[in-house]
């Protein structure tokens, strides 16, 4: 069987590596070109378990560079693209939202350029490109706030509140345009907060690991009392491939893990891993060290993600609950730093 190629954009980041990882081992007929722009929070690290895959390819380079990836739809004949690439950190959203427009709005409307280009040239998909398709990743940041109950589902109408959302909800639109105006093959998913293992190290989790080990404040903005329903990475990775295999044309899928937690919940249930898997050397409980910090603008309350529609629709549930998902985590974390506390 002759293999195709599927374009992962932000490969090198901590959901697409993931997925690069899952999709090569459930599609053996696709080959995989990731393209990423090697920012900070990128790291081929996490992908040492595919370079010697003969199926894997990395590209150095940028979503915005037009030329760049008309070259790359035609060298490697793209059949399908999944569109991680993205600025994502709210914070530096806020400090400087410039980088989050470029990549995020300006990227992907480069990207839906090219795809339209070479499965459509004439206006209308070449014979054998027909099912070729764009999927688009997002947030449940673009739907905004929610109050002390409720869900977002895939019709709540978007109302983001920081300079990254606003990116996130422009590019969904792009996306949802380029299908109804020309008819390209196209859905987008919204996930809610992802954890796990190869986390970059601002994230939350990541964060309150780090400082807990060290013995340093564990900032947690505000009151702690934001809540966010958390799903597991390789969860989310699952629910990807349904989506680009089986979704609906033109369609939005939503992907949470049922598992609520507000920010000081979290650190906490992260403290008492830790002082199971690597007590302090003093002894002393880390939830200690949990401290309170200027919150920052536009902090949104509560999300929290209604899924039926993507279980009814494509089978789709999550395998970890937060309790199983963060003992994997801090597993992993601990691994890494070779399990020990250092202060």
């Amino acid at each position: 069987m002759q293999q195709q190629t599927l374009l992962v954009t932000g490969g090198a980041g901590f959901i697409g590596s993931h997925f690069i990882a899952c999709f090569l081992s459930n599609y053996p007929s696709w080959r995989v070109l990731n393209l990423d722009k090697l920012t900070y929070a990128a790291d081929l690290a996490r992908l040492k378990e595919c370079e010697q895959n003969p199926r894997y390819r990395f590209v150095h380079g940028d979503i915005c560079d037009a030329p760049l990836l008309a070259c790359l739809f035609e060298k490697y004949d793209v059949r399908g693209v999944i569109h991680f690439a993205a600025e994502s950190h709210v914070d530096n959203s806020i400090a400087s939202p410039k980088p989050f427009i470029q990549t995020n709005v300006e990227g992907t409307f480069a990207l839906l350029e090219a795809a339209r280009a070479w499965w459509q040239p004439e206006g209308r998909p070449r014979a054998g490109y027909e099912n070729c398709r764009f999927h688009h990743i997002s947030t449940d940041e673009v739907y905004g706030s929610l109050g002390a109950e409720g869900f977002f589902t895939e019709n709540s109408p978007y109302a983001p509140n920081s300079p990254y959302a606003a990116s996130k909800a422009s590019s969904d639109l792009l996306v949802r345009a380029y299908y109804r105006t020309y008819g390209l093959n196209a859905t987008v998913s919204h996930c809610s907060n992802n954890y796990g293992p190869k986390q970059h190290a601002e994230k939350l989790i990541p964060t309150i690991i780090r400082c807990a080990l060290e013995g340093r404040p564990i900032p947690i903005y505000g009151d702690g009392q934001n809540v966010r329903d958390w799903l597991y990475v390789q969860d989310h990775c699952a629910a990807v491939c349904l989506i680009w295999e089986k979704g609906r044309r033109g369609e939005t899928y939503n992907i949470g893990g049922h598992d609520e937690r507000n920010n000081v919940q979290v650190a906490q249930e992260v403290c008492a891993l830790l002082d199971e898997l690597a007590p302090s050397p003093d002894g002393k409980p880390y939830k200690r060290l949990i401290s309170f910090v200027q919150d920052r603008p536009g902090h949104d309350r509560r999300y929290a993600i209604d899924s039926s529609k993507t279980e009814k629709e494509l089978g789709w549930r999550a395998e970890e609950d937060f309790g199983t998902g963060l003992r994997k985590t801090v597993q992993w974390y601990l691994a890494q730093r070779g399990g020990l506390a250092v202060f």
